[in-house]
């Protein structure tokens, strides 16, 4: 009876992870694209879904452990060979992880985008602000005076 519940909880979780991976991916477009009314939508949608498969990851590991088996693949794997429904358990949980792991993939992807963003605004500021001095040299060979700071209006 607990392999099957465990299969439903499985299976209830391959929509949600299909639609976190899709939102995941339009996050990338709305980054590249700074589109930012986009991302404050995409990511109420994103943290309910993750909530969502937060608790039910737990109710997985938990009926794992009830069976007395250990909460990773290989609980899984050895719950399968003693269920009747055991193929079906390995093929729904390998899709899972492998939408999961897309899932990271895209994330980290996105949390690269987000980093490239943030170098160039602090080098875009830098060069507002008047950051570091410039490496020019007068006709002379002496440094040129263009480091000194100026205000943004004078930028």
């Amino acid at each position: 009876m607990q392999d099957t519940a465990l299969l439903q909880l499985i299976e209830s979780d391959l929509g949600p992870a299909q639609q976190l991976l899709e939102w995941l991916r339009l996050e990338g477009h709305a980054l590249r694209g700074r589109d930012m009314a986009l991302l404050e939508n995409i990511l109420a949608q994103k943290q309910s879904l993750i909530v969502q498969l937060q608790q039910q990851g737990r109710k997985r590991s938990q009926a794992l452990a009830l069976l007395g088996m250990s909460t990773d693949r290989e609980g899984l794997q050895q719950l399968a060979k003693v269920s009747p429904i055991g193929a079906e358990l390995l093929a729904k949980g390998d899709q899972l992880n492998d939408l999961l792991g897309q899932c990271k993939q895209a994330n980290e992807e996105n949390g690269k985008a987000i980093r490239l963003q943030q170098h160039a605004t602090a080098n875009q500021l830098r060069i507002l602000n008047g950051g570091e001095a410039p490496s020019l040299y007068t006709a002379r060979g002496a440094t040129s005076k263009l480091g000194t700071l100026r205000a943004f209006s004078q930028a």
